[in-house]
Order: C-alpha cells, then structure tokens, then sequence
C-alpha cells in the first residue's frame, strides 16, 4: 500500500461521522482564533499582558489564617 496517498486525505480512512466531528471541531477552533482578532480585543490582550507582568513584579499576599 502506498504510503504516500494516506498523507493527501487524513479523513481517507475515517467514519464519515468522526471525520465531520473533526472537521467540526477544526472550524470551532479556528472561530475563536479568529475571534481574538476582532478589533478592541488587543486592548483585552494588553490588559491581560500587563496584569501578568504587574502580578509578575509584586510577592503574593500572605493570606491570613483563620484562627477558630
């Protein structure tokens, strides 16, 4: 058998039921991708990206205990 032709079609030798399931959850994947690019969501992300360099810079707080 040649090798080769599986690689082309990696949906050749799966169910039609799992390779739509694939395809479906390919298409869902990329949607959110492509939703992070949506205009006003780099200002989400820098939000996100200075919180982290700012938790980044300071300790933990010291959590007190609870003395019963």
């Amino acid at each position: 058998m040649d090798d080769d032709a599986l690689d082309d079609d990696p949906d050749a030798e799966l169910d039609p039921r799992e390779a739509a399931r694939d395809r479906r959850r390919d298409r869902e994947a990329e949607a959110e991708r492509r939703a992070l690019m949506r205009s006003g969501m780099g200002k989400v992300f820098k939000q996100i990206l200075d919180r982290q360099a700012r938790d980044a810079d300071e300790p933990p707080a010291r959590r007190e205990r609870h003395r019963g």
